[in-house]
């Protein structure tokens, strides 16, 4: 996103285009207003409670690696270069970066941008988990048809557009998941991690369509020299694939087992609290029976 512009490959960019200053900026800033909101602003939100480190680290963290994904070389060598380097930055910007910030945003700060009438009746859109599946991994599965892919990629301003719904198809289907809105938080521990599992499974087609293809599938890399790959043309498109489905693989195994301990830790301390309920009723009533004696 930060390197909307030249798209001839073997043009070596400049400061500009390698490190997109205006995308730092915009990040620090974000990051600025983020530590103002969760510490001298906190007090003007209704029901604010303390943001804790680790949250905090999560959205700095998030910031970061969009960076990384986004305004670094390798976002530049991703989209003249390296289809490799291009599922890299996608994995990173639509698994990593979205559960980083939702992380790492307070529901009291999210509740408050959601108190119109139309934003509320948005929010239940992106709620549903059934909507949040078929969005992502359908804008996930249209990007790598060879053709949109290719069409996208040479029309720099129609792919920061379609890089905008990618990001924020990838927020919502996070959302159900990471929801920091108890009001939001729908679905239960155990069907978030069948909604993990099956978004896993939605996403393997395309990431297996890439890895077993024989041949080149986008235009967009086949003049790129191999000397700047170290790669066969081949060999780096599968390589794409593979990153793709590992990263998502662990990020997806990093859920499962985020929501899954979540719940143990809950369904344990229901059973403790039960415990300690039937003690203290059987401990009275057995002072009833000595009394009664």
């Amino acid at each position: 996103m930060g390197h909307l512009g030249d798209t001839a490959v073997g043009v070596g960019g400049n400061f500009a285009t390698l490190w997109s200053p205006a995308l730092a900026l915009i990040l620090i800033v974000m990051g600025w207003l983020y530590g103002l909101t969760v510490h001298r602003w906190r007090h003007q939100f209704t029901d604010s409670s303390p943001v804790g480190a680790r949250e905090q680290f999560y959205f700095y963290s998030g910031l970061l690696l969009f960076y990384v994904a986004e305004g670094s070389p390798l976002s530049y060598y991703a989209h003249h270069y390296s289809f490799s380097a291009h599922m890299l930055q996608q994995s990173i910007s639509y698994l990593i970066v979205p559960p980083l910030l939702l992380l790492g945003t307070p529901g009291w700060l999210l509740r408050s941008l959601f108190q119109h009438a139309a934003m509320q009746r948005l929010i239940n859109v992106a709620a549903s988990p059934l909507v949040a599946l078929f969005v992502f991994n359908f804008i996930f599965s249209f990007y790598h048809i060879p053709m949109v892919m290719d069409t996208l990629m040479t029309h720099p301003l129609l792919h920061f557009m379609y890089n905008i719904i990618f990001l924020l198809a990838a927020f919502q289907m996070w959302f159900p998941v990471f929801c920091p809105l108890p009001e939001y938080n729908k679905i239960s521990d155990l069907r978030k991690m069948g909604y993990i599992f099956i978004n896993g499974i939605l996403l393997t087609p395309a990431c297996a369509l890439i890895i077993f293809a024989g041949k080149p599938l986008y235009d967009s890399y086949a003049n790129v020299p191999e000397s700047y790959l170290l790669l066969t043309l081949v060999n780096d498109q599968q390589l794409g694939g593979v990153i793709m489905k590992i990263v998502q693989e662990i990020v997806y195994g990093i859920a499962l087992g985020y929501v899954f301990f979540r719940w143990y830790r809950r369904e344990r301390q229901r059973d403790e609290e039960e415990e300690l309920a039937h003690s203290i009723h059987g401990y009275s009533a057995s002072q009833v029976d000595i009394h009664r004696i």
